[in-house]
């Protein structure tokens, strides 16, 4: 009898454990302040937002008994509770830096001149080889490749840090807003459709 009542209430634990369901959703307001700032130390030369020392105390309510189960069983309920993006890893500060020198060597000109800009995925494409003599055509591509390979990196970077692979398409679009939101005046970018337009 006692071993039937363990077996029962093992099933039921299963059970319940089996249908929680903790959805993580993608915390865009988020990702859209991580990256404004990320963006915004590229593209201004400024250097990186500094760090909190300690972060703000929290006052919590005393959990309700049921609620400390849950906790128990699926403890990621409470993490998902308040979500945010981390960008700075030591793989993205060492992307950040790369891409701050690339933007004050070869790319600002390059985005100044029209020649290159910002694409609809979060990646910079040539718009126009003839606005670059052709002596420097080379050091354009070669530079708009190493662009574009940090840029993939960092997206992969930021969702690997996270803990969430699969965020990585939204942390690509976050960031291709951000970029062009953040463009100066005369640069250009693609719409929605994928024409060129210019800021």
């Amino acid at each position: 009898m006692r071993k039937l009542v363990y077996v029962l209430l093992t099933t039921m634990l299963v059970a319940l454990v089996g249908c929680v369901t903790i959805n993580v959703y993608f915390p865009e307001a988020a990702a859209q302040k991580a990256a404004d700032r990320f963006i915004g130390t590229v593209i201004d030369q400024g250097a990186p937002p500094a760090r909190n020392a300690k972060p703000a105390p929290q006052t919590q309510e005393p959990a309700q008994p049921s609620a400390m189960l849950l906790d128990l069983l699926v403890p990621a309920a409470e993490a998902a509770q308040t979500p945010d993006i981390r960008v700075q890893t030591p793989a993205a500060e060492a992307i950040r830096g790369r891409m701050q020198a690339r933007f004050g060597g070869t790319l600002k000109a390059l985005l100044d001149a029209g020649a290159v800009g910002f694409g609809r995925d979060g990646l910079v494409a040539v718009r126009d080889a003839g606005k670059i003599p052709l002596s420097q055509r080379a050091q354009a591509s070669a530079a708009v490749a190493d662009e574009n390979n940090d840029r993939n990196a960092l997206y992969h970077e930021i969702a690997r840090a996270n803990g969430h692979p699969e965020w990585e398409p939204q942390i690509r679009e976050t960031f291709a807003k951000g970029w062009i939101e953040r463009a100066h005046a005369g640069w250009y970018y693609q719409d929605a459709a994928g024409a060129w337009k210019q800021k």
